[in-house]
């Protein structure tokens, strides 16, 4: 059974920096891709941002240039990089594994990041 661990969220002011890290446990047959996504209530999920096993990337515009992905050679962690932060950031923030193969997600239980002053 897959399951998501992230840590690192927390309070910090705008222009602040934090760190999340999602460890994974467990086994996903076949190919898979790692991300980031946040809410804030009464929204959809968003992707924030992912990473595919070849080291591609992709962001959400409104991040690019200001966050980076990155993940272990094993694909058992990922983690992102939040620079600049903004009020505009504030969400609870969602590790994401996503199964090309069979077409499934997996989900970390949520961590809160809040950026104020």
């Amino acid at each position: 059974q897959v399951q998501l661990v992230e840590s690192g969220g927390g309070l910090v002011q705008p222009g602040g920096s934090l760190r999340l890290s999602c460890a994974k446990s467990g086994s996903v047959f076949g190919y898979y891709t790692m991300g980031w996504y946040r809410q804030t209530p009464g929204k959809q999920r968003e992707l924030v941002a992912g990473i595919r096993s070849d080291g591609s990337t992709t962001y959400a515009d409104s991040v690019k240039g200001r966050f980076t992905i990155s993940r272990d050679n094993a694909g058992n962690t990922v983690s992102l990089q939040m620079n600049s932060l903004q009020p505009e950031d504030t969400a609870v923030y969602y590790c994401n594994v996503k199964s090309i193969v069979y077409n499934r997600d997996y989900w970390g239980q949520g961590t809160q990041v809040t950026v104020s002053s």
